[in-house]
């Protein structure tokens, strides 16, 4: 079984933390071979050297990559196939940006930053895989959206969108390609505990950080959704887990 994990390959975008970093650790940890790619080459360099994980100089390839530069993203795929000498066999579109704030103040260049992240950064990783998995007839493409891919929240509105985008791409997507044998899955978390508020105002923030003190039993953890991605990654190949929608027990919305 691990020798045939060993000649997997998996790309994932925005590996440096969070959802991200915790599939990389999960996927590492099964023997898969891997090129994680993010724009803090630093943390995923912090990554590597961890030896709390399975992650080593001769399993992964970790690469400075922006999701928004196709060259970049192909570039990084090329060192890659150098390297290990396979294809990619699953991209996991994970990177992406959230900046919460009532559509009428928000800056156009923040809501501009999240549709060129989070929804062209998807369709370009898309578009340096999907010939060579049509042509090899097979691959899987994991495409992370949001619970908000799904319905509205306040102050969300930019960041609703991109996410209905990616999670309505994904969908038109898997159709298209399913005749090919190429498998394409949304992942939908709701609220989880990621750095992805980061980039928020304090006054943003502090409203959502509240609701989510509300959840007793807990949020989501990106371990939690990262075991959601091995589970769809790793159905037989007859088998596409078409979306996964999970949250906290507690998260009514």
């Amino acid at each position: 079984m691990m020798t045939n994990l060993n000649n997997k390959l998996v790309a994932i975008t925005g590996a440096s933390s969070g959802i991200g970093a915790a599939t990389a650790i999960a996927l590492a940890a099964k023997g898969y071979k891997l090129l994680l790619l993010a724009r803090r080459v630093h943390m995923l360099q912090q990554l590597l050297e961890d030896p709390s994980n399975a992650l080593s100089s001769e399993n992964t390839l970790i690469v400075e990559c922006d999701v928004t530069n196709v060259d970049s993203l192909s570039n990084a795929v090329q060192l890659a196939h150098d390297k290990f000498h396979l294809p990619i066999d699953c991209l996991v579109n994970n990177a992406g940006v959230m900046f919460l704030q009532p559509l009428a103040e928000q800056s156009l260049q923040r809501q501009q930053q999240m549709i060129s992240t989070n929804v062209m950064g998807v369709l370009n990783g898309i578009h340096v895989v999907l010939k060579d998995m049509i042509e090899k007839q097979h691959g899987t493409i994991i495409n992370i959206s949001s619970i908000a891919g799904k319905k509205s929240f306040s102050n969300h509105v930019a960041y609703c969108g991109t996410k209905f985008a990616v999670s309505g791409l994904t969908e038109a997507l898997r159709s298209e390609v399913s005749s090919s044998k190429v498998r394409v899955i949304v992942i939908e978390p709701g609220v989880t505990q990621t750095e992805l508020l980061g980039h928020n105002d304090t006054e943003q923030v502090e409203p959502y950080e509240e609701w989510k003190k509300t959840m007793t039993l807990g949020v989501l953890k990106a371990e939690d959704v990262a075991a959601a991605i091995l589970f769809a990654y790793e159905a037989p190949p007859h088998v596409c887990v078409r979306e996964i929608a999970l949250a906290p027990t507690e998260q009514k919305d």
